[in-house]
């Protein structure tokens, strides 16, 4: 009688890539309303090694800050040329990137509104459920007093600020995501 096989390792992914279709992280178009902006960064794990099958998913209100879902029917300006929703598999080094609208501030509760933000989602192997977080302008002045930022520990809300870097054209961001460890990115539980 033979020695038992060992069983094969079993994991989720990666498969990002096939279900990323191309243009899916250009948010924007010619008639897209709003000040342009492409935000570019890298998915880390805890040893930070790039992570280059991750999938990252952002949604956000347009630059007069309504979001395209018939939820909401504030009378804010909706932009027929904006989709609010891209996807994005990062590249070798663990890369992603998008181009779209710096957002409009959405309410809160009351007469409260919450800073300029990006929602966003990260997939990978090994991560069964989906993870959430926000990313904020670091050069938003509104930042600072955001309702649900001031929630987090102030020693933690770095991991949430997109910095601005030198570009010629269009403002670009950096915001990198790290899924574990030293200088792990807030997720929320929703």
């Amino acid at each position: 009688m033979s020695a038992p096989a060992p069983t094969p390792s079993l994991t989720v992914g990666p498969f990002f890539h096939g279900i990323v279709r191309p243009g899916a992280n250009v948010l924007v178009g010619p008639q897209t309303r709003g000040e342009r902006i492409r935000i570019e960064g890298c998915v880390y794990d805890g040893d930070r090694a790039p992570v280059t099958d991750a999938m990252v998913e952002i949604w956000q209100a347009n630059a007069a800050g309504r979001y395209r879902h018939p939820l909401d029917e504030r009378p804010v300006p909706l932009d027929p040329a904006f989709i609010g929703f891209g996807r994005s598999a990062t590249e070798e080094a663990g890369a992603f990137w998008f181009e779209t609208v710096r957002p409009g501030p959405v309410p809160f509760r009351g007469d409260t509104l919450q800073a300029a933000h990006i929602n966003v989602a990260v997939s990978a192997r090994g991560v069964l459920d989906h993870l959430f977080t926000r990313l904020y302008f670091e050069d938003d002045a509104a930042t600072a007093a955001d309702p649900i930022l001031r929630l987090v520990p102030p020693a933690r809300r770095a991991t949430l600020l997109a910095r601005r870097l030198p570009s010629d054209g269009t403002a670009l961001y950096r915001f990198d995501i790290v899924l574990q460890g030293d200088g792990e990115t807030v997720f929320f539980e929703l």
